[in-house]
């Protein structure tokens, strides 16, 4: 009888050993699991910072080069409808038939304008960042409700509180990040 008595004793300890071990092990990978998916986000947020000033770059580019094209275009007009000579008029006339010729240089070798293609390019691009931080985020909050859920359930409640496991924080978006941002562009 003691021999039956013993060996259940050490069948539960042995179960219960087994289901601590094998809790513990799920509450740190759950916890890793947390702070890889959050790795994940801070990946995209880095992604997002380092297209940012290229995008600004390109657009400033572009307006540069447009209001060169256009500006030159618009003054040759300008001059134009302010000539009251003969030969004013003749000068700036020819002043928009070579403005007008490097406009029509530029879009036909150049169907869209190269740093009109990089701005597009790169707002793709941060588009495309923007959506990966969101599913990130999301997958974030999804492994820290997973792990929440685990370490408040009994019996795993018992264990994550006696070996240092708390509850992990969601991501949340912080106050006044719902209105959008301004963008100013002046050099």
């Amino acid at each position: 009888m003691a021999k039956k008595i013993l060996v259940a004793i050490i069948a539960v300890v042995v179960i219960a050993g087994g289901y601590l071990w094998f809790t513990y092990n799920r509450l740190v990978a759950a916890n890793e699991a947390i702070d890889n998916q959050w790795a994940q986000v801070g990946t995209q947020y880095q992604r997002r910072f380092d297209l940012i000033p290229n995008l600004v770059e390109s657009v400033k580019g572009v307006m540069a080069q447009e209001q060169k094209v256009f500006g030159d275009l618009a003054d040759a007009r300008t001059r134009y409808s302010g000539a009251t000579s003969v030969n004013d008029k003749a000068q700036a006339a020819t002043q928009v038939e070579t403005a007008f010729g490097r406009l029509l240089v530029v879009m036909e070798n150049y169907p869209q304008l190269k740093s009109a293609e990089n701005v597009q390019t790169l707002m793709t691009q941060l588009e495309g960042t923007e959506n990966r931080i969101s599913v990130e985020r999301k997958r974030y909050n999804d492994v820290v409700k997973d792990y929440n859920v685990m370490i408040k359930r009994i019996p795993a409640s018992l264990i994550a509180a006696s070996m240092g496991f708390s509850e992990r924080e969601y991501f949340a978006p912080e106050a006044g990040t719902e209105q959008a941002p301004r963008v100013d562009l002046a050099p």
